[in-house]
């Protein structure tokens, strides 16, 4: 069985589990039942959307792993499709989580998610003034959660690309570690993606009138929405970071090859007055004068050594050696 929890709730207070098969939405004012799936067959799921009296259309996207974030209002239901991620690696792994919001229940459908929401569950039970508001307040609940697992993976790869930054100052990037950058700011691109629908779901349970939900709910909605926007934020801060940390290595790396240009250069020059010097002297000429100079072997010499001498200091002090 696939449901991982499904309790009834009461003036704040669980008061029982609730059996798939019993599963109904009570007709008390103050009661509502929050069930929660993970991964069920589209047996059980139709089991739920009969108890439950679900749309079709909604139960169909709840099944669907590659659904993007969205809100849709069916009749007096709500819902709801978010997002949970995870980082493994340098790959960013993205479940799904579709909630089905009632004026007396809440269901919850996760998809390719490991993160479960009992912790969450823990949680709110342990305030029961907030969960005697309703299940609009353990929808906020649910999207806070979600949303602010994304913070750890930004600051995650915030710190590996900082971490690659420091090494470019001191040697080159190898290029495995510049596929990894491009990966990186693939993920982030992918993120965005992600990000961009998730805004605009929490800016819609801010700003419209949606059924099941309680005006005085929106100041926690906006919470949401500003996570969202941070996390925006940040995204867009790494993105640029990692284009930075490629274009710096690529600007240090054309600077190393034009020192090391430089110096061989300056080598060349250098090299260049003794070889020229003995190429002339290496023709084998019958009549030159200069190989009948008494001296001329060790004026020949001097002139190399004071010519390259002048040559190094000029080099030097032009900062090319």
């Amino acid at each position: 069985m696939t449901v991982i929890a499904s309790c009834l709730y009461q003036s704040g207070h669980k008061v029982c589990d609730v059996s798939l098969p019993e599963a109904a939405p009570p007709t008390e004012t103050d009661g509502f039942i929050w069930m929660g799936l993970h991964e069920p067959s589209p047996e059980e799921m139709a089991q739920v959307q009969q108890a439950f009296g679900l749309h079709p259309l909604a139960v169909e996207d709840a099944l669907n792993l590659h659904q993007m974030p969205k809100i849709e209002v069916f009749g007096h239901q709500l819902f709801v499709s978010a997002k949970s991620a995870k980082l493994e690696g340098d790959r960013i792994i993205y479940g799904q989580t579709s909630i089905f919001v009632g004026a007396h229940h809440i269901i919850t459908v996760r998809l390719g998610s490991a993160r479960a929401h009992t912790q969450l569950r823990a949680q709110v039970e342990e305030t029961p003034q907030f969960l005697r508001q309703g299940p609009d307040y353990v929808l906020h609940a649910i999207l806070d959660f979600l949303v602010d697992g994304y913070l750890p993976i930004v600051e995650k790869i915030e710190d590996n690309v900082l971490d690659m930054e420091k090494q470019m100052l001191v040697s080159f990037l190898e290029r495995e570690q510049i596929r990894r950058l491009f990966r990186l700011r693939r993920q982030v691109i992918l993120f965005q993606r992600i990000l961009l629908p998730t805004s605009e779901v929490a800016s819609k349970l801010v700003h419209l009138d949606l059924p099941s939900l309680d005006p005085e709910a929106k100041p926690f909605f906006r919470d949401v929405f500003d996570h969202v926007n941070r996390v925006q934020g940040m995204l867009t801060g790494l993105r640029e970071i990692i284009m930075s940390v490629f274009e710096a290595s690529n600007l240090l790396e054309q600077q190393r090859q034009g020192v090391i240009t430089r110096q061989l250069a300056a080598w060349a020059a250098i090299l260049a007055v003794p070889t020229a010097i003995a190429g002339i002297y290496g023709m084998n000429f019958e009549h030159m004068p200069e190989l009948k100079t008494q001296y001329g072997y060790f004026v020949v010499l001097g002139a190399i050594a004071i010519l390259c001498g002048i040559l190094y200091w000029r080099f030097r002090k032009s900062r090319w050696l």
